[in-house]
């Protein structure tokens, strides 16, 4: 029931912030002003010195919080997603497709969203349990990538990451995908100046970007 939770709210929301900071102090207030501007759904990427100390900051501060959800992001073995679960991550990202992540993540039923870019790989997944296929990098394809896909594969759900803006947003939820991923188009404006009040401001315009996409008024 909680798996289905967390992919419910993934895709009501639309949209998760991939945070990749340079310290776990920076990652925590980049994380705050995401869900302060409407995206609650937040993958802390392993490539941040303490990911896992991050993450589980994260989930004790919004406990309370039942609609913001608190992932896991580049994870590339088995060791580092249960590193990832066992500090309270509700799902797992990787840029790639991993047999023995996809049954560790099984086994403690949580999401798993690899990145794969071709009709192959994306079988693969599925046939492995996969519920969500990170489409990665999406830049390298575009939106109208995602109608081909859907097309021998329309039960497939397409998350891309990579190459999404505040200008294509809408393209992307168009085309079919249940949700997009967005990292540097978020958090760069802030990273320099350390003035986190803009990243509040442009997750509130892809908030809004949605929900006009998706005719919510």
């Amino acid at each position: 029931m909680i798996k289905w939770r967390t992919l419910l709210q993934i895709q009501e929301t639309g949209i998760v912030a991939v945070v990749r900071a340079d310290s776990p102090e920076e990652a925590v207030l980049i994380s705050r002003a995401c869900i302060s501007g409407g995206i609650k759904i937040i993958e802390v990427t392993f490539t941040t010195p303490d990911a896992d100390a991050v993450i589980k900051q994260l989930v004790a501060e919004y406990k309370g919080q039942s609609d913001v959800v608190i992932g896991a992001g580049t994870v590339l073995d088995e060791i580092t997603a249960r590193i990832a679960i066992l500090a309270g991550a509700a799902f797992v990202v990787s840029p790639a497709f991993d047999q023995q992540v996809a049954k560790l993540c099984n086994l403690y039923t949580i999401p798993f969203m690899p990145g794969c870019l071709t009709i192959g790989e994306i079988k693969e997944a599925l046939m492995y349990g996969v519920d969500v296929i990170k489409l990665f990098p999406g830049s390298s394809v575009g939106p109208d990538f995602v109608k081909a896909v859907k097309a021998p594969l329309p039960q497939v759900n397409i998350m891309p990451t990579g190459g999404v803006s505040l200008d294509n947003i809408h393209e992307w939820l168009n085309n079919g995908c249940m949700a997009v991923g967005v990292g540097g188009n978020l958090v760069t404006a802030a990273k320099k100046d350390q003035d986190y009040s803009k990243i509040v401001s442009l997750a509130s315009e892809y908030v809004e970007k949605v929900k006009e996409a998706r005719g919510i008024r």
